[in-house]
């Protein structure tokens, strides 16, 4: 379906890909895996055609429909979310008006004889022929199904995408997405702004989907439920395995293995020719040979070896004061909206030390029970806070309430107190934040990236009540 040959592409003089061919085939699904900066996203936008490279040879299967999801999207859509959903659907949409307009200026004539009737006879036929064919006429229901799935509820089909956070607003782009039907899918991180149960729901659907996939996630479990070849980018290079992530790991460590053999075998080599060198290098009688070893070192190709990213969050709570041993209590809390009950005479007390998971499905109110608790919504009954307790929250957008004109070092230096003014770099560093990627602007930063920002701002505070969403 997609043949890259000879793909080429560096930056700051440093090659991103180096003469990297593979194909995308019919039905395939296919994990793209590799350090953060490997270039996984640089090579979706490639093969999407939003981005160009110095050198490629790029043949696709005519007439192929190639269909991208970036990490991120600014959505300013003002229709509701069924509506943005079913734009989609341009085609059927557009097809459907036609229908009507043709249908109703059939009925209004009398001429059934004349040319011109059956020109619009002929007309409504092949728009209703097309309309079929491109599956318009299952267009609403296929559309309420694949929101449902991706968590949506039918109340919300007819709020505005507006009244949505960034998280659910890209909801609607899978959701649109998914129903373009095109034949090659590209998936940036989708798992990113769905919860447990939608997960399940994508993963069914595109295990079953009709043309091929192609996924960056760091989500292990997703990506072994859904593909079957995993191809690795690796200091400018691709390793193709026919296996999902698990395998992949178990078969990289046994390429690994081969390849740390044959570096210090040939470190070993070029020590041996090295020190033949500057041993006879001003030795008239061994010129020749030294000139031969010189010329072996040019030669000899460079085997490389890249580290395991292993790195991973570490940090250490900021010593907090201490609660009360009740921390929260209800006491019949009811919350409703409208006419919608969502919470009905909730009575429970946690007590300090307690690890509370908040479970059920999308609407059941979770997330309001997690902002009544912090004060963010009124309500019916009673909620007591303990003594001294004092609350940080991580709400489900809180990435997106970062100011994206600032640095990563600015967004901590500014919240930052007392002896932490002078750990700023040791505590960014402690979330993976390290040279000049501190001095990035936020904006720019990936989904994970503003994730851990956000998580290392709230931390700062020392807190003895965390509640996360």
């Amino acid at each position: 379906m997609i043949s890259i040959s000879n793909l080429s592409i560096h930056f700051s003089g440093d090659y991103l890909f180096k003469d990297v061919s593979f194909i995308v085939n019919d039905k395939d699904r296919i994990g793209l895996v590799g350090k953060n900066g490997a270039g996984k996203t640089t090579l979706l936008r490639i093969l999407c055609g939003l981005q160009e490279a110095e050198s490629v040879a790029i043949a696709v299967t005519s007439d192929l429909k190639v269909g991208y999801l970036p990490q991120e999207k600014k959505i300013d859509s003002i229709k509701t979310v069924f509506d943005e959903a079913l734009s989609a659907f341009t085609e059927a949409v557009n097809l459907e008006e036609k229908i009507k307009k043709t249908s109703a200026e059939i009925a209004h004539r009398t001429d059934y004889e004349s040319g011109e009737y059956y020109k619009l006879i002929n007309k409504l036929t092949e728009y209703n022929e097309r309309f079929q064919i491109i599956g318009g006429q299952t267009m609403q229901a296929d559309t309420e199904k694949v929101l449902m799935g991706l968590g949506f509820s039918v109340d919300d089909f007819r709020r505005t995408l507006t009244t949505f956070s960034g998280g659910w607003q890209m909801r609607v782009e899978i959701a649109k997405l998914l129903l373009q039907n095109h034949d090659v899918l590209l998936l940036d991180e989708p798992t990113n702004h769905l919860d447990i149960d939608s997960i399940q729901w994508l993963e069914d659907y595109l295990i079953n989907y009709r043309g091929a996939v192609v996924i960056v996630s760091h989500d292990r479990a997703f990506l072994d439920n859904i593909t079957k070849r995993t191809i690795e980018i690796s200091l400018g290079k691709i390793y193709d395995y026919k296996a999902c992530y698990s395998d992949y790991i178990i078969m990289r460590e046994e390429r690994r293995e081969q390849e740390i053999s044959a570096y210090n075998n040939q470190q070993r080599q070029i020590a041996a020719i090295e020190l033949f060198v500057e041993r006879f290098r001003y030795k008239a009688t061994k010129a020749r040979q030294v000139q031969s070893r010189l010329k072996m070192l040019d030669k000899i190709d460079k085997i490389e070896v890249e580290d395991i990213d292993d790195s991973s969050i570490h940090f250490r709570f900021p010593p907090a004061p201490s609660s009360g041993k009740v921390v929260i209590e209800t006491m019949d809390l009811s919350k409703s909206y409208g006419n919608k009950l969502v919470l009905q005479s909730l009575n429970f007390a946690i007590l300090k030390g307690d690890r509370v998971a908040f479970v059920g499905k999308n609407g059941e109110g979770k997330t309001t029970l997690s902002k009544i608790i912090v004060g963010e919504l009124d309500h019916t009954g009673e909620i007591k806070l303990g003594h001294n307790v004092k609350i940080g929250y991580y709400a489900q957008n809180q990435a997106d309430l970062l100011d994206g004109e600032k640095t990563v070092f600015q967004t901590i230096d500014d919240v930052a107190t007392g002896d932490n003014r002078t750990r700023v770099r040791t505590i960014l560093g402690c979330f993976l934040f390290s040279g000049d990627t501190i001095e990035k602007k936020v904006k720019v930063l990936s989904g994970g990236e503003k994730s851990r920002l956000a998580l290392a701002k709230m931390l700062l505070t020392p807190v003895n009540l965390l509640i996360l969403d």
